[in-house]
């Protein structure tokens, strides 16, 4: 009966996750976050949202990063405040709404570890549910890890195990092979395959440029402009379209 209610208990705090996985912040033919404009407005005015705490730990420049930021969300009504500018963990346990941008997947785990800022935002965004923004490496990172990103480690972090909003993988940016080209190099398809050769490896969802998954409590639903290929281990690679439900992925491995 404890282990009953436990799962009970946990199956409840996931059901407030409110999350939009951006595979990228720029998409050809659209402004910064334009693609996902709709989906982005729709959640924090849903949820009577006025000022977004941006994290830009993935970038060095900060201040010019929150500029870029700040230009779309104040033509939509939202203010945004630098997580540098502020006590971090306060600001964390202050906030409405959290977006992290891309950039440096690994200076990016490795700073919200330096600052113990891992556990406050898991139990924000999945406890207390406010609603979360990842692109390119803030998408990254809110997975279980950071293992399928496509940077390179120019920093160190104490672990690849990330904020683990949901319980799978994301390869952002994913790149479909190009059957013209010469180049000779793995294709990322290929790169995610070896990744699945390890025994302790997850399910990854390759995000293409232009699409995002809308998380919202237990349902998954792929949005955006563009599809997605998913990479189960042992299992042929699957694609889906723009509007499939991608809810089977929240249960796990």
């Amino acid at each position: 009966m404890i282990f009953t209610n436990s799962i009970r208990s946990f199956v409840g705090i996931m059901t407030k996750r409110q999350l939009l996985l951006l595979s990228s912040s720029r998409v050809h033919g659209h402004e910064y976050l334009e693609f996902a404009q709709d989906d982005i407005c729709d959640l924090l005015n849903l949820n009577k949202v006025s000022t977004i705490l941006f994290i830009p730990y993935a970038l060095k420049d900060h201040d010019a990063y929150v500029k870029t930021v700040e230009k779309p969300f104040k033509k939509w009504g939202f203010e945004v405040i630098g997580i540098h500018t502020t006590n971090p963990l306060e600001a964390v346990n202050k906030a409405e709404a959290i977006f992290i941008g891309g950039g440096n997947t690994f200076r990016l785990l490795k700073t919200l570890y330096d600052l113990n800022l891992v556990k406050a935002i898991r139990k924000r965004v999945t406890e207390q549910g406010i609603p979360y923004i990842g692109a390119s490496a803030g998408t990254n990172v809110a997975t279980v890890s950071i293992n399928t990103t496509n940077d390179m480690p120019i920093v160190y972090p104490p672990s690849f195990k990330a904020l683990e909003l949901v319980p799978f993988n994301i390869n952002p940016h994913y790149v479909d092979p190009d059957l013209n080209s010469t180049h000779k190099g793995e294709t990322r398809e290929e790169r995610i395959m070896q990744y699945h050769e390890e025994d302790e490896s997850y399910t990854v969802l390759g995000l293409r440029e232009g699409s995002l998954l809308s998380v919202e409590g237990n349902v998954a639903i792929l949005k955006g402009v563009t599809g997605a290929r998913l990479f189960v281990k042992d299992k042929e690679p699957e694609e889906f379209k723009v509007g499939s439900n991608l809810s089977h992925l929240l249960k796990g491995n």
